[in-house]
């Protein structure tokens, strides 16, 4: 019964780790990252499609990315999806191919961003403390049903916790990682 539901807390845990990887590759450092344009949405043919559904997406260099859409006559399509997803980037194209040049970040806006990585990063320890408040009320419950004894109760609480310290220092280094990433000149 308690391995269940620690195993349940790990699930969480992980589950919350991967949600905060995936946000903070959203976060533009100052380098060419695909993963910027996740959220693009194009119309196509009346419905609105991811962007890498309907083109060739590369990184041509660490500042440059390049969309190269299936259809030609998406160009005006995808520039317009690009500059409404207010990433702060101007594509440009010449008929064949859009270009997204990655502007170098300012200082300020670098300072920025580093407030942004530590709310992602905040929320992110929010969930594994969701996690560890749902895993102690099903050990405790378990323990007042009498499913589980007080002993297995207290064993199950605390290697909840050592789990939980775990996933918060995990989150820590991720989020120091970010930052230091975002502060590289």
């Amino acid at each position: 019964m308690v391995n269940d539901v620690l195993s349940d807390l790990e699930e969480g845990i992980t589950k919350a780790l991967d949600a905060l990887k995936r946000e903070l590759a959203k976060v533009r450092t100052g380098r060419a990252n695909l993963a910027l344009l996740d959220g693009v949405r194009v119309d196509y043919y009346g419905t609105m499609t991811p962007l890498n559904q309907v083109a060739s997406l590369a990184v041509a260099d660490p500042r440059l990315i390049t969309i190269k859409p299936w259809e030609k006559k998406l160009i005006p399509d995808i520039e317009a999806s690009i500059r409404v997803a207010n990433l702060g980037l101007n594509p440009s194209s010449d008929g064949e191919i859009v270009r997204l040049p990655i502007p170098s970040l300012t200082t300020e806006r670098r300072r920025d961003l580093s407030k942004v990585v530590k709310r992602i990063g905040e929320d992110a320890k929010v969930a594994v403390r969701n996690q560890r408040r749902d895993t102690k009320e099903m050990l405790e419950q378990l323990a007042k049903d009498g499913e589980i004894s007080d002993d297995a109760s207290d064993v199950g609480l605390k290697k909840m916790q050592t789990s939980v310290d775990k996933a918060v220092a995990k989150v820590d280094e991720i989020i120091a990682k970010k930052e230091a990433e975002i502060m590289e000149v």
